[in-house]
């Protein structure tokens, strides 16, 4: 892993170098799933994905497609004045491939120690971000993360009965088959679903992806950034959040969370994790990681029908 980053830190140094940034001493910010590197003394950072979900390593132009809605996503709302960490202006906004990575350029921010975030109190700025999310036009994919990262992880877990028995697999394909109709065809979600509706999403979790400055919160991490139901933004939140989030959303013009929509989403995160083990022999920590939503999977009932 540590050799991993070594690499990844160079890539980026050698990219920025080539675009004419001055980089004299590059710093690793963090690292699990993506390399961030402070492209110091420039005012950049790299993100560089190293532990990637297996569709992507299948073909690596969906990757590239992905970043460049994230990109673009990220640039629109800030150019509208929307609090995000924003696309560098110092370089084009495209993802950059450079020595088996592909990698994105963001503003450096100033980060400040930020407690452990108020879910309930974030519920209203999530209702904003949907809000304004809701405007925009540009080209996404229907529900990204589900169509590709489940099936794909699921399949790859067939090699790995030390990472998910057997059983839980064949459960966990039952269940995807039960609810990837209504996930992976738009057609079909409105049509089960009338009056629900999807718009453009954060994708991941948004009330965790923000990050504290001197300046206030800003949004951040928009890698998963697709076209979807709101309730996946909100998944696994707990009824007082989604509370929190209907007042919100209902001042600001937008239709409450649908119970049913909920549940699918919440099945669907639960899948998510179970699918992201495939990825536990490039990060290991992933198996104690998610072994509390495994186990809570386990817990609940089957998923056996919409």
């Amino acid at each position: 892993m540590s050799a991993r980053t070594d690499r990844a830190v160079a890539a980026a140094v050698a990219a920025g170098t080539d675009l004419g940034l001055r980089v004299d001493d590059p710093r690793v910010l963090y690292d699990v799933f993506s390399v961030i590197v402070h492209l110091s003394p420039a005012p950049v950072v790299a993100r560089v994905p190293t532990v990637l979900p297996p569709s992507y390593r299948i073909d690596p132009h969906a990757q590239t497609a992905q970043q460049r809605a994230e990109l673009a996503v990220t640039a629109w709302l800030a150019d509208r004045g929307f609090p995000v960490v924003a696309p560098s202006p110092l370089l084009p906004r495209e993802p950059v491939r450079r020595d088996g990575f592909s990698m994105t350029f963001w503003q450096f921010v100033d980060e400040t120690p930020a407690a452990e975030p108020d879910i309930i109190a974030r519920m209203s700025r999530v209702a904003q971000l949907h809000a304004a999310l809701r405007e925009y036009r540009g080209e996404l994919g229907f529900w990204v993360p589900f169509g590709t990262y489940i099936p794909d992880g699921l399949a790859q877990l067939r090699h790995s009965p030390e990472l998910l028995p057997p059983a839980d697999l064949e459960r966990a394909q039952r269940e995807w088959n039960v609810i990837s109709p209504v996930l992976t065809s738009r057609a079909t979600f409105e049509a089960a679903f009338p009056g629900a509706g999807v718009q453009p999403i954060h994708g991941d979790a948004p009330y965790h992806n923000m990050i504290a400055t001197p300046d206030g919160e800003l949004w951040s991490d928009f890698e998963l950034v697709t076209t979807g139901a709101v309730e996946s933004d909100l998944a696994m939140t707990g009824s007082e959040a989604i509370a929190a989030y209907d007042a919100a959303a209902v001042e600001l013009g937008l239709r409450p969370t649908d119970p049913r929509v909920l549940a699918v989403t919440e099945a669907a995160g639960r899948l998510g994790a179970i699918a992201a083990l495939a990825m536990a022999p490039e990060l290991p920590m992933l198996v104690e990681g998610i072994a509390p939503v495994r186990d809570l999977w386990r817990d609940t009932a089957p998923i056996t029908r919409i």
